[in-house]
């Protein structure tokens, strides 16, 4: 029997994922597959786009919950291979709900589905997830009129396309890119959107390989990255771009194999948006650095701050009417690509600004790196309220104020240092993030606060 313990260990705060023969089956997915049917039905939505990354377990599932759709009378549109960003433009291209199988950068025995609605609108826990919850604790509802059809289509050309003249790089000085793909979906994508451009790809792991060989496709951690630093430099290349599986996020690397902060990707795209939309409001979470805000604020733009995840990025962007949105775990969303996120659209800004003058890349974004952090460091805990209180407890005579947009963000009297401490929506994990206006002060609070979490 299905218990609401054992769903709700796996449909999280905004999406569906866990272990493949131990979280999720073939079984549960195509009853999910009927509940989200059951659900746009309702909402009188009469096509779901299905696409799939190249993990080992994605076509079995996909075919499982197209199955499962059908079965409520709504009809689906398989596109086979996909990126998760390329999903989101069918979604948002045909105009219908959309289910992307992937578990982005988790290890090769994971899988899951982010899905949305039409326009490629997200759906977290307060706009279908919990329904869906409810429907498979429940039973899903039968459904006695006809079952849906299944068609199949090819979109990866028109996302090219599209993307091609969201961003002109027709006109910039020629540049040598390296792309670390880490066998995932950017090696299917990569090729076809930079296509004709005067881009000299230089590729690295782009053969579509769901368990990952040769690393984990998970750029937020330095040492997936290290490869694509010494190809980098060896290439001699300008730039160099790392793509995590399911290629909606994108790290890069400048010409000196050094990582450019997402932060500061953030800054430079909002600041190229602000040029083309004056007074715009620009979107960021709450863990992204200080310097975001600072740069939006002296281009002329308003910022608004929000908690992490991709839902509730696109629904305050919907809400603001923000042109740019950006996280500090390198995902950006776009008002013009339906408020999704797409890791190859942030990249092709940054080519086109680095393009479109002569210094290189470090030189270029020197201006937006104006403090020090941490990155994101995980702990694993037995009780992560109990964790975030202590640290709460040990600094309370040091805390200029704290809030709790996501966790806990606390900043320190006496300083522009500040940490945010957050329970993962996915795992048994506390994220802590520092920014301070000296490394030696981050690494400080960095000991401090994990002597605390890790006690």
């Amino acid at each position: 029997m299905r218990t609401r313990e054992t769903v709700t260990s796996v449909i999280k705060a905004y999406d569906v994922r866990g272990v493949v023969g131990r979280d999720i089956d073939a079984d549960f997915i195509r009853e999910t597959g009927g509940a989200f049917g059951h659900l746009l039905r309702g909402e009188g939505e009469t096509l779901v786009a299905v696409g799939y990354d190249m993990r080992p377990s994605s076509p079995e599932l996909a075919a499982a919950f197209a199955q499962g759709v059908i079965s409520q009378g709504v009809d689906v549109v398989m596109l086979g291979l996909t990126s998760t960003d390329e999903l989101y433009f069918a979604s948002g291209t045909l105009n219908c709900a959309g289910a992307m199988f992937t578990a982005s950068h988790n290890p090769a025995e994971y899988n899951g589905i982010k899905l949305c609605r039409s326009g490629a609108r997200p759906v977290g826990q307060q706009t279908g997830l919990a329904e869906i919850i409810d429907m498979l604790v429940d039973g899903v509802p039968t459904y006695e009129g006809e079952p849906g059809s299944v068609t199949e289509r090819d979109v990866l050309a028109d996302y090219g396309a599209y993307l091609r003249d969201l961003v002109d790089l027709s006109d910039i000085r020629p540049l040598v890119v390296a792309v670390d793909a880490a066998n995932g979906m950017g090696g299917h994508t990569v090729p076809e959107v930079f296509r004709g451009l005067p881009l000299d790809i230089r590729p690295l792991y782009f053969e579509l390989d769901g368990t990952f060989p040769n690393h984990e496709a998970n750029p937020l951690d330095p040492k997936n990255l290290v490869d694509l630093q010494q190809f980098t430099v060896e290439q001699g290349a300008d730039i160099g771009l790392a793509f995590d599986g399911d290629a909606d996020r994108c790290f890069v690397i400048d010409e000196n194999g050094d990582p450019v902060s997402p932060s500061a990707i953030c800054a430079i795209v909002a600041k190229r948006y602000l040029a083309e939309h004056p007074g715009a409001t620009i979107i960021h979470n709450l863990i992204t650095s200080k310097s975001v805000p600072e740069v939006i604020a002296e281009n002329g733009g308003t910022a608004v701050r929000t908690r992490v995840g991709h839902s509730f990025i696109k629904a305050t962007m919907a809400e603001t009417g923000a042109v740019f949105g950006g996280e500090h775990s390198a995902h950006y969303y776009f008002t013009e690509f339906f408020n999704a996120d797409s890791g190859i659209l942030a990249a092709m800004h940054v080519l086109a600004a680095l393009g479109a003058q002569d210094r290189p890349l470090s030189e270029m974004m020197a201006e937006y790196n104006r403090y020090e952090a941490s990155g994101e460091i995980n702990s694993t805990v037995a009780d992560q309220a109990a964790s975030t209180q202590a640290v709460l407890d040990a600094f309370a005579d040091r805390i200029e104020s704290v809030d709790d947009l996501d966790g806990v963000t606390v900043e320190l009297k006496d300083t522009k240092a500040w940490f945010n401490v957050r329970a993962s929506n996915t795992e048994p994990l506390l994220r802590l993030n520092v920014e301070a206006p000296t490394r030696a002060e981050v690494d400080e609070l960095v000991a401090e606060i994990l002597g605390v979490i890790r006690a």
